[in-house]
């Protein structure tokens, strides 16, 4: 049986490498490296913009992961932007969106990671609190700059992502937003500040988004469930 071929979705930003400085698709080697750690094939998927594209795409694919970013534009939830919501990305948004769409249609097995749930809440008519420290009172989500913050989260008992990561771990993660609800989703792990840490669709499909980052750990439970809910697909379509 060959490796299943997992899409990452990517960042379209100005970037300098060598003596080049020019807008670039690009990602944390991170993300690929997990999945080729835990036997996938990773595929990087730039936004586009043309009609059916994300249909095309998700044909090709066996596992789809939505990836962290940016905020996530306040008015595809019909909200004004609070002070520190910046530089969200339409295009991207869009295409992620799409992919969910074409995803869903298929039964496609889907991570979301960090922003990657946010977009999956909110394509599902949920709402982001938009500055997790006001609610909080403190910043250990993200502490700034290109440091993560280190969070402990406890899961539900019997859920797909408790069986996937355990009753309880420390995570990784840089956010200052989260996700305050999210229809047909399930809420399976939290922080101690009650911040939803993890989500996940009920049935057999994988439809998991955590709001950590599961490929910066040595710990890859998440993504070798999604390799493994992956390889199922294929081998069954």
């Amino acid at each position: 049986m060959s490796a299943p071929v997992i899409g990452l979705s990517t960042y379209r930003e100005d970037a300098a490498w060598g003596v080049w400085r020019q807008h670039a698709d690009l990602l944390p080697t991170q993300y690929a490296a997990a999945v080729e750690a835990t036997g996938g094939v990773p595929v990087l998927l730039p936004p586009l913009a043309q009609t059916g594209a994300a249909d095309a795409v998700v044909a090709r694919l066996d596992g789809l992961v939505i990836s962290g970013g940016a905020d996530v534009d306040p008015g595809r939830y019909a909200d004004a932007a609070h002070p520190r919501t910046a530089a969200w990305r339409p295009d991207r948004d869009a295409w992620e969106v799409a992919l969910l769409d074409a995803a869903e249609a298929v039964g496609l097995p889907v991570l979301g990671v960090c922003r990657g749930m946010q977009v999956m809440a909110v394509r599902a008519g949920g709402v982001l609190d938009q500055h997790v420290p006001d609610l909080v009172g403190h910043e250990d989500h993200s502490p700034g700059g290109d440091a993560f913050g280190e969070v402990e989260v406890v899961t539900e008992p019997g859920t797909r992502v408790a069986g996937l990561v355990g009753e309880r771990l420390r995570v990784n993660c840089h956010h200052h937003q989260s996700v305050r609800t999210h229809p047909g989703y399930d809420a399976v792990a939290h922080a101690a500040d009650g911040t939803l840490e993890a989500m996940e669709s009920a049935g057999d499909r994988f439809s998991v988004g955590v709001q950590w980052h599961p490929e910066t750990a040595a710990d890859v439970g998440l993504l070798a469930g999604l390799v493994r809910a992956a390889a199922t697909y294929a081998a069954e379509r």
